[in-house]
């Protein structure tokens, strides 16, 4: 039996979401998401998994335009349909320039959704079944900045990919400004990877205990990850150190763990595979400059500290940059 297609409409006006959906449900039997407008567009990309996005091109404060750029950031070749009642041929071209798979002029007939909403579906699953496969990513850090120190050039390269990419931080952090500072920059980084960010509070001070454990847990089981990427045992810090521990009873059924490389991790630290992210360490710098911004700058989020380090452990893969890994457990191989 086929599977039923899977569409997010966003649509500030009413009557045009519950038409489209309806048409859908009735005459595609698709499970179909409506939304006013694209705030929460993301997170539901990655619960629905959609085959489809159609999209109005004007609402109140966001344009059609930059859904589209939302949904590649995450998923590059998932189709889009944008429609609009304003006709014209500069609509038109700017839409299909900005990938956009189709324009439709409002008002659509059913036939006319039904006919266009059938072809571009088909043509992205067959499109899947010739694909490689779709890894989905969980980088788990105890604080904000912390993963993307360790694996932001490997996560650039996996959204990059058409990977879903999962960003977990358990903790806050002690940065002044507290939780608000602290998912202001994280999901600034996370936007920019075109990641789903998960920012638990009810953690702080608690990483050596079970509540750590519990959380992991739930994400795993909500997002179920091929690659988990954590803090290595091999840190002075504590709650690095707990985070690893954690992840490795919540994760028993990941089928691949990689630790990376933290901004405190001991000499200890002893890497078995080399990662090369050439042409995406640029963006790495971006995800680092995400922090801190405003205030003091810890040393470990300079520029040239992640340069130097990318160009040190690239000499032992023959890449021109690299970030290292310890890998835990690899029942798949680890790509990015």
């Amino acid at each position: 039996m086929t599977e039923p297609y899977r569409v997010i409409v966003i649509d500030d006006d009413p009557d045009v979401a519950l038409f489209t959906k309806t048409v859908l449900e009735k005459r595609l039997a698709a499970s179909v998401v409506t939304l006013a407008d694209p705030t929460d567009l993301i997170e539901v990309v990655h619960e629905l998994d959609p085959d489809l996005v159609i999209t109005d091109i004007e609402m109140p404060g966001v344009s059609g335009l930059d859904v589209i750029a939302s949904v590649h950031a995450v998923k590059p070749n998932l189709p889009v349909i944008v429609m609009t009642a304003h006709a014209s041929l500069d609509y038109a071209v700017t839409a299909l320039r900005n990938n956009a798979s189709e324009f439709l002029t409002k008002p659509v007939t059913s036939a006319d959704l039904v006919t266009h909403v059938t072809r571009l579906v088909e043509e992205y699953r067959e499109n899947a079944k010739n694909a490689p496969q779709q890894q989905v990513v969980l980088a788990i850090g105890a604080h904000p900045d912390d993963v993307e120190i360790g694996v932001g050039g490997i996560l650039a390269a996996h959204s990059a990919a058409g990977d879903l990419v999962t960003v977990l931080t358990l903790t806050r952090g002690e940065r002044e400004g507290g939780i608000k500072v602290a998912w202001n920059e994280s999901s600034a980084s996370a936007q920019q990877l075109g990641a789903l960010l998960i920012l638990e509070d009810e953690t702080a001070g608690d990483l050596r205990s079970d509540p750590a454990i519990d959380v992991i847990k739930r994400v795993v089981s909500q997002i179920k990850p091929t690659v988990v990427y954590v803090h290595s045992k091999n840190d002075r810090n504590g709650d690095h150190r707990a985070v690893h521990e954690a992840a490795m009873i919540a994760c028993g059924d990941v089928q691949t763990i990689a630790c990376y490389q933290g901004s405190t991790s001991t000499v200890d630290f002893r890497p078995n595979r080399f990662v090369p992210i050439d042409g995406f360490l640029e963006q790495k710098l971006k995800l680092l400059a995400c922090f801190a911004a405003d205030g003091e700058r810890a040393r470990y989020l300079d520029a040239d500290i992640a340069l130097a380090s990318a160009r040190y452990w690239s000499r032992f893969a023959g890449w021109v940059d690299c970030e290292p890994l310890e890998i835990v457990r690899d029942a798949s191989i680890v790509t990015a």
